[in-house]
């Protein structure tokens, strides 16, 4: 067996072992370590410019690492070319071969390679992705959907230990967007590969993935489960980028289980676990679904709910199942809140009200204030 063959042959986890990739003028990818457990769906998310396509990319061979390693189980890709290795990509722009059927586009991979049941091939992937019925049809006649259904069989036919899925996404309406985001997981489940998925958007991640690694500047902010990293961000980019975050700025100390947010004469308690930094200055984040508004005081924090007010209602937005309302904080910035429109009595604030706000202390949570305060002085600049 060759070397090519040996490569093409490679199982196992993906792992990229202090991965750097070096422009001209700036670092994409900073000694990036990663693993990816085989047969899992994992979702790269992050800015344009975080380093997640050139993370892709380089997974892919399309490009090659300034340092650093790129393995499949213990095989090393590292240098070799991209139809070398057992990893297929579906782009956003589905590439398809318009003079092709869709059955033709699917077997053309397996023909190539002198695979003798190709078109068999392609027919038992194309009932994967449930396109039995367009096999005969030319790409221009389908779908957006159904174009990209077409482009991820072709690369399964090929039987990759990887599936890569550049924002594959990015060119459907928010409809199909969200079928698709059903469909990909059911796919993923079915055929049990690996998959990455890179994208921007939050919600196609949380939706797919079983794991999701949040890049920031060519390195990995955060990774873990989706409800774990909105329910826990560990940095002030985690908690903005992925989902809406009230952050108020002030300094903490630790007491037992417990630490202290203060900022003025506030005082709230947040439960020490929930904490990234305990000590000095940080800031302090709750979801807009996890506070409450209040017409009247609803009486001092305590260790059940903690209370801040009065504050300035700035704006309120009736949305059918919810009521947001946008107020001012006693610190000065802007608080959003998420209301769900309950069978109760409605509340009828307007702009210049008064109000409380409340939440659950183990609902709040406490990230570093130093790359906000970066952030300001870059601003400032």
């Amino acid at each position: 067996m060759g070397a090519s063959d040996a490569l093409r042959k490679a199982t196992g986890d993906l792992r990229l072992e202090s991965v750097t990739k070096e422009f001209a003028d700036f670092t994409a990818v900073d000694s990036l370590d990663l693993v990816v457990p085989r047969g899992s769906f994992f979702a790269l998310l992050g800015p344009s410019g975080c380093g997640k396509t050139t993370t892709l990319r380089m997974v892919a061979g399309l490009e090659q690492p300034t340092s650093g390693r790129v393995l499949i189980g213990d095989t090393d890709l590292t240098g070799s070319r991209p139809y070398e290795r057992p990893v297929n990509t579906v782009f956003q722009s589905y590439a398809l071969f318009p003079h092709l059927t869709v059955r033709d586009n699917v077997a053309f991979g397996p023909k190539r390679r002198g695979v003798k049941d190709a078109l068999a091939q392609a027919d038992s992937t194309l009932d994967l992705v449930q396109l039995t019925h367009l096999a005969k049809r030319k790409p221009q006649q389908l779908s957006g959907g159904q174009q990209q259904r077409v482009a991820v069989a072709r690369a399964l036919v090929n039987q990759p230990e990887v599936l890569l899925l550049d924002e594959p996404l990015g060119a459907l309406d928010l409809k199909l967007r969200r079928e698709m985001q059903v469909e990909l997981k059911r796919i993923q489940t079915e055929v049990g590969l690996t998959f990455i998925h890179v994208t921007h958007d939050q919600e196609e991640a949380m939706t797919m993935a079983d794991t999701v690694a949040v890049m920031n500047a060519g390195r990995i902010e955060q990774m873990g489960a989706p409800e774990a990293l909105y329910d826990l961000p560990k940095t002030a980019f985690v908690a903005t980028f992925l989902g809406q975050s009230n952050l108020t700025k002030g300094t903490a100390s630790k007491d037992g289980d417990w630490v202290t947010f203060a900022y003025a004469q506030e005082r709230f308690g947040v439960p020490a676990a929930r904490a990234a930094k305990t000590s000095g200055e940080v800031l302090l984040g709750v979801r807009p679904e996890k506070c409450r508004v209040h017409e009247t005081n609803p009486g001092p924090s305590t260790e059940q709910r903690s209370v801040m007010g009065p504050a300035t209602v700035l704006d309120v937005s009736f949305i059918g199942v919810a009521t947001n309302y946008l107020v001012r904080s006693p610190a000065g910035n802007t608080w959003a809140i998420y209301e769900q429109n309950m069978d109760v009595e409605p509340q009828h604030l307007k702009p210049g009200d008064d109000v409380w706000v409340s939440w659950a202390p183990q609902h709040a949570f406490i990230v570093d204030d130093g790359e906000r305060a970066l952030l300001d002085e870059e601003a400032a600049s």
